[in-house]
């Protein structure tokens, strides 16, 4: 699978973005799907992730309750839904893709399990 995120800019703290990550292939219904962010200087961090088996999410601490994940996999997409932003979201965000082998387990925020990372796209949080 091919992966093009998509819907970052620059807005105000307390502001919204909607993301969205298109994919290419006719079998991203089969993929647990990740949001990943990279800030300057830092490892890229998990911020959300979807499963492709029940659509139950998990988010890190510092984006819950801020951040919603969702897929429509008529369209092979997925969108982060970001309100309420804060300075420290500012980063590039990329979408990745997991497909479960024997052994996996769910929910996973390892940035190993994913792949097919596309390019991000720049998320600025202005204060």
């Amino acid at each position: 699978v091919q992966l093009q995120a998509s819907g970052g800019g620059l807005v105000q703290a307390g502001g919204s973005l909607r993301l969205s990550c298109a994919a290419s292939g006719r079998t991203f219904s089969t993929y647990d799907m990740g949001w990943f962010r990279q800030a300057p200087g830092k490892e890229r961090e998990f911020v959300a992730a979807i499963s492709w088996r029940d659509l139950s999410t998990y988010y890190a601490d510092s984006v819950k309750g801020r951040f919603t994940i969702s897929r429509d996999n008529a369209k092979n997409t997925m969108y982060l839904q970001m309100d309420s932003l804060k300075p420290e979201d500012t980063a590039v965000y990329y979408c990745g893709a997991r497909v479960r082998v024997r052994g996996s387990t769910w929910p996973t925020t390892g940035v190993n399990d994913f792949g097919s990372w596309g390019q991000g796209t720049q998320v600025t949080v202005s204060s």
